[in-house]
């Protein structure tokens, strides 16, 4: 699966992505870095085949308001030590990219993964 992984987030978090098989970016990698602007971000996301993988709220309401980015993953943990972050995404890893094929909207928080299902869309089981 193809990440892009916003600025709040940890570096580390796309080396531990890659490290798995996956195809992930950080935000410090992109032409502006971490300037990038949300807007930019989306485009790039959506261009590339790629959820986005954010603490910022403000991606999802984007994704409900104007479906973009059209994959996102938000990360609802609060503050976290990067170690908890990347221990957390070591224990559901399987299970975040397995909700991100079904569904274009999942939240992870400690203890919960939540998948966002549009209004009559179908649920696989």
């Amino acid at each position: 699966m193809k990440f892009l992984i916003d600025a709040q987030l940890p570096a580390r978090l796309a080396r531990f992505l890659n490290d798995a098989g996956h195809d992930a970016l950080h935000t410090s990698e992109l032409p502006q870095s971490n300037r990038t602007t949300d807007a930019q971000i989306a485009e790039r996301a959506d261009r590339d085949g790629r959820a986005v993988v954010t603490k910022d709220r403000d991606f999802r309401d984007s994704h409900l308001l104007t479906r973009s980015p059209r994959r996102l993953l938000v990360v609802a943990t609060g503050n976290i030590t990067n170690v908890a972050l990347l221990t957390l995404f070591k224990a559901n890893l399987e299970v975040i990219v397995r909700a991100l094929s079904e569904v274009d909207f999942v939240e992870i928080s400690a203890h919960t993964l939540v998948l966002h299902r549009r209004p009559g869309e179908p649920t696989t089981t």
